[in-house]
């Protein structure tokens, strides 16, 4: 399963609680579907898992997997950081044996 650090816990958890936003909204990871992205994979806010989806949570941010996308994602680990500027960036890695 998807494992987070807590730089991604900490991310994930100030991009998903907005005010407007439902407390059910995380990140969700998709695989795309379009031939040319095969491999893909695609983050975005979700207010919500999907049919399927696996939901991993820790300290209060979650992450809502596609199925294709757990599988791929079975043994890493999300990563996140962000610049001066605001930007955010996640990054996968393996899981440390």
């Amino acid at each position: 399963m998807l494992t987070l650090t807590d730089s991604a816990v900490q991310v994930i958890r100030t991009v998903t609680s907005q005010p407007e936003l439902s407390p059910q909204t995380g990140l969700r990871i998709a695989t795309q579907s379009q031939p040319e992205e095969t491999g893909t994979l695609a983050l975005a806010v979700a207010e919500g898992p999907q049919a399927g989806d696996e939901v991993v949570e820790e300290q209060g941010a979650r992450v809502y997997l596609e199925p294709d996308a757990a599988s791929i994602l079975d043994e890493m680990t999300l990563d996140a950081s962000v610049d001066e500027q605001g930007d955010v960036t996640f990054r996968l890695a393996d899981k440390a044996v």
